[in-house]
């Protein structure tokens, strides 16, 4: 098992930014690929953004490409999202993920095996 806490989340105005924290514990976490989902109100949940188990390889969906980088640090435990020029079609609960390391990069919620139990962020315009 594989528990995951996010932090980090809040209300901001439109063009700030946010730091969200995934901190985990139980299995090695350099075992597994992480990523950040989000689901705004109203709709699907989403991928937004995915890193290697060594943080050599990101991804990200077009609508956060530039704005918003994702990052770990092993020895932490933890995986970040650092998200700029916030827009209000930004807000949502966001969730990080893990997945085995075969399925890096994977936008399917389905190859994660655990979840953290989301924060919120909501940008206001």
């Amino acid at each position: 098992q594989v528990q995951l806490v996010e932090s980090g989340g809040g209300l901001v105005q439109a063009g700030g930014s946010l730091r969200l924290s995934c901190a985990a514990s139980g299995r090695t976490f350099s075992n597994y690929a992480m990523a950040w989902f989000r689901q705004p109100p109203g709709k699907e949940r989403e991928f937004v953004a995915g890193i290697s188990w060594d943080g050599g390889s990101t991804y990200y969906v077009d609508s956060v490409k530039g704005r918003f980088t994702i990052s770990r640090d092993n020895p932490k435990n933890t995986v970040y999202l650092q998200m700029n020029s916030l827009k209000p079609e930004d807000t949502a609960v966001y969730c990080c993920a893990a997945a085995p390391s075969y399925r890096t990069g994977s936008p399917s919620a389905n190859e994660y095996k655990f979840w953290g139990q989301g924060t919120q962020v909501t940008v206001s315009s």
